[in-house]
């Protein structure tokens, strides 16, 4: 991927090993063991108990810096991949008349305060729409790349533009529509929902990718290949055949391996919103 040149966002929180009051990228790099990917990644934290946000810092000039005062180029990946998202996603909404409200993404290490509540690092990158924040733990991706053989660059970014595609979805309303629908359902209904939630933020992802490419030409060879390992690498059923020897598709709540790569496929095909309705597609 060809990111080094690209824009760095301003929207990146730093609380990684911080307690107190966050700033803006510029903090300690910290890391931490992590569980199953299954908890890990794109867990929906609506359910948590609702608390106040965390008051935001003060926006720290130059490159991101690790603890050791060097370039943390971990940081600095991220704060690149967050700035295309919001040229994308703001040149989309503009064509359809809308004006795109940017997210902050929040760099932490351990657990963190977020307006959906208090999460452990375990639960992994995820979004909370309350505070219309992205969260990742860094380490994550080193677990991406060595326990679930999912490496490269772009398959990081395609991590952190699925939680964007989260928001997208929050600023369409479909996330309350989503989440109205599931207190009404029952269990297995709710879980179907949540993975034609998922599955439609791959393919927002996907948009992303395409977008991305053809206005900043920042896809090199074999990157969608890695996204492409990524989505399959977190489908339910890989994750729970690996935890516990069977699968059960009525408890899935994100989509099998097939499906994330499928729609993560089609968005990147189409480029368009249109492509991504999962919830009225008669096949996943």
């Amino acid at each position: 991927m060809r990111w080094e040149r690209g824009r760095r966002s301003t929207n990146v929180e730093d609380r990684r090993g911080m307690t107190g009051r966050p700033a803006f990228v510029g903090g300690g790099l910290g890391t931490i063991v992590l569980v199953l990917l299954a908890l890990y990644f794109g867990v929906d934290p609506t359910f948590l108990l609702q608390n106040a946000p965390v008051s935001g810092g003060q926006q720290q000039p130059g490159p991101p810096l690790g603890a050791d005062g060097q370039p943390d180029s971990a940081a600095d990946f991220v704060s690149v991949v967050l700035a295309d998202t919001e040229d994308t996603w703001t040149a989309i909404f503009a064509e359809a008349g809308q004006q795109y409200r940017v997210p902050n993404l929040v760099l932490f290490t351990g657990n963190v305060q977020s307006a959906c509540g208090f999460a452990q690092a375990a639960m992994g990158p995820f979004y909370c729409p309350a505070d219309q924040k992205a969260y990742i733990d860094l380490s994550f991706y080193q677990d991406l790349r060595d326990r679930f053989q999912a490496p490269g660059d772009f398959a990081q970014a395609y991590v952190l533009a699925h939680e964007v595609g989260h928001h997208v979805q929050n600023l369409l309303g479909l996330s309350a529509r989503v989440q109205q629908a599931r207190q009404r359902a029952s269990e297995s209904e709710g879980n179907a929902l949540s993975v034609r939630l998922e599955l439609q933020a791959d393919c927002f992802a996907g948009i992303w990718a395409n977008h991305a490419d053809r206005t900043r030409q920042i896809l090199e060879t074999g990157d969608i290949d890695e996204a492409l390992a990524a989505a399959s690498a977190i489908g339910d059923d890989r994750l729970q055949e690996q935890s516990r020897g069977y699968v059960t598709p009525d408890s899935f709540t994100h989509g099998s391996a097939e499906q994330r790569v499928r729609w993560f496929r089609r968005g990147f095909a189409s480029g368009q919103l249109e492509a991504c309705d999962t919830f009225n597609a008669r096949s996943l």
